[in-house]
């Protein structure tokens, strides 16, 4: 259990990747109450420096780093990473917020959104673990929260379209190269992704299961009934696309209530972590360009009716899938620890 204190000790596992430079930034920015902060990563990063606020903090090796006395460590370093050391350091009293799928799914392990179900962050005790969603499920949950809340949500159609940094710095960087060699009319090199990623879409993110749909569809439907509701269901395709941060989501909802679209602005509105661009007029809308990069909140548009059913509503959903998918719920997920702010 989390001893109650004025500052505390925080590891950042994975410090050197895209996640963990954005939980120190995120980490000094929103001025985390911070005794001393350690930044680990793989062998092969030690000694690199790791920003974090103005200072430059000496990268730790994992396999030599002592959890002892650290009170929480955020994890970020892929699942193999966590499966392997995020039992340890929570052996040790430290709470471990995990970025990876590792835990989601496990029942005695809270999977959280704060702005939804924070809640139930208390059930941390059996096991000193909290799991951080995958990107897509929180932005488009966010979103969704509070419709579900007034109308009653029965079933949800999205297709994501992801930005490469959702793979690292790898697919940020195999984009520019792609980008770079298309232009310049040199053939370009796949490694990252089974399709050239530059210039073109790919229906395929993570991997395929025995149902055909993809892992990173299936994380949607099952992180969805574990977090809002288990009765609702979920029909996801999962697209990357050659954005370089900021994902987005073309949502479709039927409701058990009719749904009247001056509530839905107004709850949409009125809810913790959300802002509505929504004018035809000006035509104006949130883009992954505009919105989904260096911000914090879920931005909707495009917000309409369906065409044929009074129950049904379209939703177009934005996110910076570093930030709010990643680090910053990470963050408001220790800051609701500590007993601060979400």
């Amino acid at each position: 259990m989390l001893e109650k204190k004025d500052k505390y000790k925080i590891a950042i596992v994975g410090a050197t990747g895209i996640v963990g430079e954005s939980l120190l930034e995120i980490l000094s920015s929103r001025n985390f109450p911070i005794d001393k902060v350690f930044a680990v990563a793989s062998e092969k990063s030690k000694g690199f420096k790791a920003k974090y606020g103005d200072n430059l903090i000496t990268v730790q090796a994992l396999n030599e780093f002592d959890f002892t006395g650290v009170d929480i460590a955020f994890f970020s370093a892929g699942g193999a990473i966590s499966r392997e050391y995020a039992s340890k350091a929570a052996s040790h009293g430290c709470v471990v917020i995990d970025n990876t799928s590792e835990f989601r799914y496990e029942k005695n392990i809270p999977l959280i959104i704060p702005e939804i179900n924070s809640q139930d962050i208390i059930k941390y005790k059996e096991t000193n673990i909290i799991a951080n969603p995958n990107c897509s499920t929180i932005q488009m949950l966010v979103a969704l929260k509070p419709i579900h809340d007034k109308f009653t949500i029965n079933h949800i159609n999205v297709c994501t379209y992801q930005a490469v940094s959702g793979s690292g710095k790898d697919g940020v960087e195999e984009l520019l190269q792609q980008s770079s060699a298309y232009i310049d009319q040199r053939t370009a090199v796949n490694k990252v992704y089974p399709k050239q990623i530059a210039f073109n879409t790919i229906p395929f993110v993570d991997s395929f299961l025995d149902n055909a749909y993809t892992r990173e569809e299936m994380k949607m439907v099952w992180e969805t009934h574990k977090i809002l509701d288990e009765n609702i269901t979920v029909n996801p395709t999962a697209v990357r696309v050659p954005v370089l941060i900021g994902h987005a989501e073309s949502i479709y909802i039927e409701t058990k209530d009719e749904i009247d679209i001056n509530k839905v602005k107004k709850c949409l509105g009125e809810f913790p972590g959300i802002s509505v661009i929504d004018d035809t007029e000006s035509v104006d809308f949130p883009t992954s360009f505009e919105h989904g990069h260096g911000t914090d909140n879920v931005y909707i548009g495009r917000i309409r009716r369906g065409l044929d059913k009074n129950n049904s509503l379209n939703l177009w959903v934005v996110a910076d899938n570093v930030r709010k998918g990643a680090a910053l719920n990470s963050v408001q997920i220790a800051e609701h620890l500590i007993g601060g702010k979400i």
